[in-house]
């Protein structure tokens, strides 16, 4: 079985002396890349079943590898190897491991693979588990917003511009406009995909082996599409990971977005919204305090995914071809978005599902703030009045309005007609909330009839997908 032992090093023959103390410190890398230990243990068995397909180990060898291959996992799962310093990695421990139980038979697992080519590998085998991950919470939280489609159908809600009331729209439209967004997301996610699934096993150090090994084989072993066609440039290419953490940045800026606006609900300022008691918390001095401190935490923790890319993005500024140490510090930021994200994604959805418009308070201000003024102008618009000048001729209106306290559809028709000459009586279809909101019918808007299909289509896709 030879005389390795766990704390040798992989790279010891050429060294005359022990590494340092600090230096093993310094760049051990287990404390965070454990968390890898799953992938690379299937790495691992897909490289073992290739070498014996290719006649570089035996099939009972290969049978031995993969055994013990599987009993570290489940003894790393369980919490029962210990993990060294010594050993650096995730790598070393699994191979030490497996050294320490079947001898030379172990050593030959890493013929024809580099640590670089095999952490490569393992991320992106994690990238592509977490992109799975974080497409079903996303779907997830469409789906919450979906549903509250016919719990609300009816409820009408202000629509904002610069923080001001602009123009009204179907309080479902806000709940599409996210599922919009968020599919944007998982588009984005999907297309990030394409990049994973490209394998680096087999590129070696840097240069490739010259020995018969299939990398195809072990990319269909690992379900990914091909391997990569330059061993340099995969060696080296983190493109997949800065993509992946720039779709949960923007992922992470809908969800602050979306928790700023709700947060803004859920004050006694605006008061359209109820949260449920478990998602929000009290005050340590001010008995009477229901604060949306979860939706706080997810705009707050948005910036740690954001700055989670801008590490990495710097990490890889100025590193030459090929594998560098400075790759390393790749994981703890990777790792860190991802938690993020998810703890974000899951709460959200149970937000969305739990919270409650409060319609009375919606509906008792809902005529303020002139949300029919653009309803009005293009009631005008229709009879022939340029589109300039029935701006100019409705904000004359408002600022009379304004000044006698009135709304819109409280001024009588006389000096409706003595604005303009074009207005009939018919104009009190389109004046207040619920005309407004009723004659906005393009496609995509915010009116009665086109949220109603809009949330079809959505209602049609989730089902077809349950």
């Amino acid at each position: 079985m030879g005389d390795f032992h766990l704390t040798a090093k992989a790279w010891g023959g050429r060294f005359q002396h022990s590494t340092d103390p600090r230096v093993e410190w310094f760049t051990e890398s287990i404390s965070f890349d454990r968390r890898l230990a799953s992938v690379d243990i299937r790495a691992s068995k897909a490289h073992a079943r290739m070498l014996a397909h290719v006649g570089l180990i035996t099939d009972e060898e290969c049978r031995q590898i993969v055994t013990t291959l599987d009993e570290i996992g489940r003894e790393i799962d369980e919490g029962k190897l210990p993990f060294r310093i010594e050993l650096e990695d995730i790598h070393m421990h699994v191979e030490s491991a497996l050294v320490a139980r079947i001898g030379d038979v172990g050593r030959k697992l890493h013929t024809a693979r580099s640590r670089n080519d095999q952490v490569a590998t393992d991320l992106k085998l994690f990238v592509r588990a977490a992109i799975e991950h974080m497409d079903a919470l996303l779907d997830h939280l469409q789906r919450a917003f979906v549903a509250r489609g016919d719990r609300d159908l009816d409820v009408i809600m202000p629509g904002y511009t610069h923080l001001q009331r602009a123009q009204p729209v179907m309080a479902v439209h806000y709940w599409l406009a996210y599922c919009e967004m968020f599919d944007r997301d998982r588009a984005r996610l999907a297309d990030c995909l394409k990049r994973v699934e490209i394998s680096p096993l087999g590129a070696g150090a840097l240069a490739g082996t010259s020995l018969p090994i299939d990398r195809k084989l072990t990319a269909d072993l690992l379900g990914f599409s091909t391997p990569a066609a330059n061993s340099l440039d995969v060696s080296h290419d983190r493109d997949f990971l800065v993509e992946f953490l720039f779709c949960l940045s923007l992922i992470a800026i809908h969800l602050s977005g979306w928790a700023q606006e709700w947060i803004l609900w859920f004050s006694t300022e605006f008061g359209f919204l109820k949260l449920p008691d478990a998602l929000t918390t009290g005050s340590s001095i001010m008995p009477q305090k229901r604060n949306p401190d979860v939706l706080e935490l997810i705009r707050g923790k948005s910036a740690r995914v954001v700055g989670a890319l801008s590490q990495v993005l710097f990490l890889l500024k100025d590193l030459p071809l090929a594998y560098n140490r400075d790759l390393q510090e790749d994981k703890p930021p990777l790792f860190e978005a991802c938690d993020t994200i998810s703890g974000c994604l899951e709460l959200a959805a149970k937000l969305v599902e739990g919270a409650e418009l409060r319609r009375d308070r919606i509906a008792a201000r809902l005529e303020e703030g002139f949300l029919d003024a653009t309803a009005l102008m293009e009631y005008l618009i229709r009879r022939g009045v340029p589109m300039r000048t029935a701006h100019e001729t409705v904000g004359r209106l408002v600022a009379a309005c304004e000044q006698e306290s009135k709304r819109l559809a409280e001024l009588p028709l006389e000096q409706l007609q003595a604005a303009c000459d074009k207005i009939e009586a018919d104009v009190f279809g389109v004046l207040g909330v619920s005309n407004a909101v009723s004659v906005l019918t393009s496609y995509g808007s915010g009116g009665r009839e086109p949220v109603a299909e809009q949330l079809a289509r959505w209602k049609a896709k989730f089902g077809r997908h349950a």
